[in-house]
């Protein structure tokens, strides 16, 4: 573990009253690094032997960590690793997206259960929040009565101001009612979980950061390319949220359009674009949203859209290279991989071509979370507030 990891978790406290933080610490240097005997937990958080015994049985009866095969080999007793229960709690994850919502049910140690997806021409909230009612219960229904008693809470990922994308969604008018929507006043009615609500690109950067190529990187930007592009900024090992939310909006940047003319990332380098392409040719869209994914028929279209997708991404990672020196660009989407794949081999050539004089832009990279990024995200904020440190 490097310096930049031991400032994400936190350093260790000893004294009488702090046993929540230290058992928050504990558990998330398990669930960085996998399973861990006492003496490595203590040398990785600083705390005391003793202080690591303790909480290690707390947690243990608690049921959230279970031993692991002892390990032999050394002078004394073998050391027993601990590993996290993965039945040590449970959490939904719902992503409300342009074209279609997804709801999973997740445990401790990230393994979706459950899930399921419904897929609309645009989100309005009264059959969302009925489609969410029913769908809990159905993905409760092959879940132990242990594991329904682990649920902690509900996440919820959201794009920011649905409401102003009526025009790109071929939305109508009533499609402003988002804007009088109190999210938490609508869950409230079908659950007394606690919610967790969050930022969609957020979200999806989270989901990497614990579940994907997070432990390889101290500081990167994420990109997660949906009906419109957005991200995530992760600094220090931390995903950064943002004093208002809106860490890695990377969708705002200015960048050359097709025509050169200058425009929003999210105009030139967003799913909805492929779409709007392939309905022109008269063809079925639908099977961009569903799963599993099989974009085979829309070559003739997704050609060019990579190709223009590329350009703008490279613009905008010589952009925010300019201001942090990442380490890398993740590259996510909700697509097929060989498409993402395709996508980063593009802005990396793009990006080989610009100017970039002064500065050292990092380098684009695939993500490995995929298309179901921004709910793995959702479903971590309330395991995330209530067990790990953030």
């Amino acid at each position: 573990m490097d310096g930049s990891e031991i400032r994400a978790l936190g350093g260790g406290v000893n004294h009488i009253g702090a046993r929540a933080h230290n058992e928050r610490l504990i558990l998330s240097t398990i669930q960085r690094h996998g399973e861990l005997p006492g003496m490595d937990i203590a040398k990785l958080t600083g705390l005391t032997p003793q202080t690591v015994s303790n909480i290690l049985k707390k947690l243990e009866n608690d049921g959230f960590l279970l031993r692991g095969t002892p390990k032999r080999g050394r002078i004394g007793k073998p050391s027993i690793p601990m590993a996290i229960n993965p039945d040590g709690a449970l959490s939904f994850g719902f992503k409300i997206g342009r074209r279609s919502a997804d709801l999973m049910v997740m445990n401790l140690a990230g393994e979706v259960l459950a899930e399921e997806q419904t897929t609309y021409r645009y989100p309005m909230p009264d059959a969302l929040f009925a489609y969410l009612e029913s769908g809990m219960e159905r993905l409760t229904r092959g879940l132990s009565p242990l594991q329904k008693e682990r649920i902690c809470g509900l996440g919820i990922a959201a794009p920011a101001e649905i409401w102003s994308w009526t025009e790109a969604l071929d939305a109508p008018a009533g499609f402003s009612i988002w804007r009088e929507t109190d999210i938490q006043a609508e869950v409230a009615r079908i659950t007394d979980l606690p919610l967790i609500t969050q930022n969609d690109g957020t979200a999806a950067c989270r989901a990497e950061h614990v579940f994907g190529r997070g432990r390889e990187f101290g500081d990167y930007a994420y990109f997660f390319i949906g009906s419109f592009i957005g991200g995530g900024v992760v600094l220090d090992s931390k995903v950064v949220v943002g004093g208002k939310g809106n860490a890695g909006a990377f969708g705002s940047l200015r960048v050359p359009g097709p025509d050169g003319a200058e425009v929003q990332l999210l105009d030139a380098a967003s799913l909805y674009l492929l779409e709007n392409a392939i309905a022109r040719e008269g063809l079925d869209t639908s099977a961009l949203w569903t799963r599993p994914q099989d974009w085979s028929g829309f070559e003739r279209q997704l050609g060019p859209w990579i190709d223009t997708t590329a350009r703008a991404l490279a613009h905008a990672i010589r952009s925010i290279g300019a201001v942090m020196d990442f380490e890398a660009v993740l590259i996510g989407g909700a697509m097929p991989e060989e498409v993402r794949a395709r996508i980063v081999t593009r802005t990396t050539a793009a990006l080989a071509q610009l100017d970039t004089r002064g500065l050292i832009p990092p380098a684009p990279q695939l993500a490995q979370t995929g298309s179901n990024a921004r709910t793995l995200g959702a479903a971590c904020g309330p395991v995330f507030d209530r067990y790990f440190l953030q």
